[in-house]
């Protein structure tokens, strides 16, 4: 069986982070472990607190898992603190493992700050390692200090972060001009994958969702078009499917097919 490993923060209410990516990774029938970087309180009006994991136990986690059951591919999302990031880096590095999809989360939907920093030079140690980062327009606008207003600019953008990071970019769309395409820039050429934004605000943990299943579809032994397809699909399926749950942006059902 096909190994997945996550290294995220964990979201209580199960919409998102460690839970929405186990659960993705349940769905396509592969084996998931977990590395959790944080433990969040929050539900689907928002995060209230935040507590890290110190960076050494981090460690722990990433050894124990690593040493026993090798991934054949990783999703990185919420890093809190700089140290974890170097940490997750070097182990990357030195056990050489390159499907690396990375979710570069910066702050909650709610607008609460998640990750150590805003800017670019916080991630360039973890990009370095990735195959793939998967940032929305507002990350790729803070990682680039600059404005993205239309699909010209997005893929713009992401040729830019693929110079500079030196590694393949998904621009996700849902934002400013671009509905619900999305973007990917392998280096060498650019492809857009169209999309149909749905009439359905339950949209909590879309990030996660979507990084976690290219991470599966790379395990899986797809190439790098091919998983960012199949992911988009798996996405707009657990959308559609409607399911409504809490008082604010609920979250995914992400074994829709299961009920097929």
């Amino acid at each position: 069986m096909k190994t997945v490993l996550t290294i995220a923060g964990s979201d209580c209410s199960g919409g998102a982070g460690i839970q929405a990516d186990l659960k993705t990774i349940a769905a396509h029938g592969l084996y998931g472990m977990s590395v959790i970087t944080a433990l969040t309180a929050q539900n689907t009006l928002g995060v209230s607190d935040v507590m890290p994991v110190p960076a050494a136990f981090l460690k722990e986690q990433l050894d124990s898992v690593i040493s026993d059951i090798r991934p054949d591919a990783v999703k990185i999302g919420m890093i809190p603190d700089k140290e974890q990031l170097l940490v997750i880096a070097a182990a990357l590095k030195e056990q050489k493992i390159t499907q690396v999809v990375v979710d570069p989360v910066m702050a909650a939907t709610s607008g609460r700050k998640l990750s150590g920093d805003a800017s670019g030079d916080f991630f360039l140690e973890l990009f370095a390692e990735a195959a793939l980062i998967t940032p929305n327009i507002p990350e790729a606008a803070r990682l680039l200090g600059e404005e993205i207003r239309d699909k010209k600019e997005v893929e713009q953008a992401a040729a830019s972060l693929a110079k500079k990071y030196h590694t393949a970019v998904l621009i996700k769309g849902g934002h400013a001009d671009t509905g619900a395409d999305d973007y990917l820039f392998t280096g060498k050429e650019g492809v857009w994958f169209p999309g149909t934004r749905l009439d359905n605000t339950n949209t909590h943990g879309t990030g996660c969702t979507l990084s976690s299943a290219i991470a599966c579809g790379l395990a899986e032994g797809f190439l790098l078009k091919e998983a960012v397809r199949r992911a988009k699909e798996y996405l707009t399926g657990a959308i559609a499917a409607g399911l409504d749950l809490g008082h604010g942006n609920g979250p995914l059902d992400h074994m829709y097919r299961l009920r097929k």
